[in-house]
């Protein structure tokens, strides 16, 4: 399972003002334990915290670079903010993220192209998010096309089939599942798939978002998921998504599979 840590994310009270007091140690040491717990690429977002998103990006990336190599999805919806974020990474970047509308799709993919980054694609438009996975799979299939053109190999590509909160959309989560199984059939190489987890518990009470997430997300690694942008600080979820791994046969068994997962 390819974890990407959501926690350095100005959305966060203490990364905002880490991020407006230029506070290294806040940034750092929320790098070392995503990374200890045990993430395979972190988010990196500036947020509302800053007047001058570029050089906010610019900042974090370098406060992270000085204490770990660990690929970093760069996530902001402003194309000068991303070059920014791509052109300060040190290994091999995630854009995070481009939608289906063809202008995103043309500036994204060359910076995707100009940087050897990989790219997060969401199944969304000018429309909005479809209702079933119908839509979504069509706008996956411009996605992987449009990738494709620019010279973007898909097994660089992840598909987001944007899952929403659960207590106003639910009827999208069986959508979501489906459109997941079926994006591998999009392309060969196929592309991989990933969710930003937290979305499906966002609203839901405190005591039942943990419960939620851990759910949906061995639903959805049994649908065929590929990665998670996720808290990778909640042991339970992580555990959750090793034993799914385990029983799809990702993993080989032995008695003691979340240690020896965690020691891989």
């Amino acid at each position: 399972m390819f974890i990407i840590g959501e926690r350095i994310n100005g959305m966060f009270k203490d990364v905002a003002e880490a991020i407006k007091k230029k506070d290294k140690s806040v940034i750092q040491e929320l790098a070392k334990k995503q990374i200890s717990c045990g993430a395979s690429a972190l988010d990196v977002n500036v947020g509302p915290s800053s007047d001058d998103p570029k050089e906010a990006m610019g900042w974090l990336v370098k406060t992270i670079t000085e204490v770990t190599d660990i690929p970093l999805a760069i996530d902001t919806t402003k194309a000068d903010v991303m070059e920014t974020g791509l052109a300060s990474c040190k290994s091999k970047p995630i854009i995070n993220s481009v939608n289906a509308n063809q202008d995103k799709m043309n500036t994204l993919f060359g910076l995707a192209k100009k940087y050897n980054a990989s790219v997060i694609g969401l199944t969304i438009d000018k429309s909005g998010i479809p209702k079933d996975a119908d839509g979504r799979l069509e706008l996956a299939i411009k996605i992987v096309t449009s990738a494709m053109e620019h010279g973007i190999s898909t097994s660089d590509l992840y598909i987001d089939a944007v899952i929403l909160p659960v207590n106003v959309a639910q009827v999208h989560g069986k959508e979501v599942l489906r459109t997941i199984r079926e994006s591998k059939m999009l392309a060969d190489p196929a592309p991989k798939t990933i969710l930003g987890l937290s979305n499906v518990s966002q609203g839901a009470p405190q005591q039942n978002k943990g419960l939620i997430n851990r759910t949906f997300l061995a639903m959805a690694i049994g649908a065929g998921l590929d990665a998670a942008i996720m808290d990778v600080s909640d042991k339970e979820l992580v555990d959750a998504a090793i034993t799914a791994e385990l029983l799809m046969e990702k993993q080989l068994y032995c008695d003691s599979f979340l240690d020896a997962y965690r020691k891989k």
